[in-house]
């Protein structure tokens, strides 16, 4: 199940479960995850993009392994807030990876995420190599944690 905005999706997740945070790269995968109170994301790992089975195959593996909920895709919009090809691309990964699953998937706006992953990186004094190891998964938690923190008021205010 698809979900394109953060209030359906917000009532098709279960609450006692982690969420999976994805950024999807032409390269790579940057993944990140909850706690089971969906209040904090922590970077899991980068998968390094090979073909749209293996790398499902991959991710799936990681939502059993951590008994996800759900899974956020962060949506690259263009600055002044259009869709472009890259948001095509993730459209077309979640509607082929919704094939394989029944967790409720959604997007969340990830405009300058890789840029405050990469600040957040530096001002860690973390190594130009290591900084490049980093940058996907550490870009997938800004994303799945500012769609945390929308579904906190979400659920406040409800």
């Amino acid at each position: 199940m698809i979900c394109d905005e953060v209030e359906d999706l917000a009532g098709a997740l279960p609450a006692h479960a982690p969420l999976i945070g994805l950024d999807l790269g032409d390269k790579t995968i940057g993944v990140a995850i909850s706690d089971v109170m969906q209040s904090v994301a922590s970077p899991v790992e980068t998968i390094r993009r090979k073909k749209f089975g293996v790398d499902a195959e991959r991710l799936l593996q990681i939502v059993a392994d951590r008994q996800a909920g759900g899974i956020i895709l962060g949506l690259p919009r263009n600055m002044d807030g259009s869709e472009g090809p890259r948001c095509q691309k993730t459209r077309a990964f979640a509607r082929n990876l919704s094939r394989l699953t029944e967790l409720p998937i959604g997007f969340w706006d990830e405009r300058l995420s890789t840029v405050a992953a990469e600040r957040a990186l530096i001002e860690a004094d973390t190594s130009r190599a290591k900084r490049a190891e980093k940058i996907d998964n550490v870009a997938a938690s800004f994303i799945l944690q500012g769609f945390l923190d929308r579904l906190r008021n979400l659920r406040a205010g409800a």
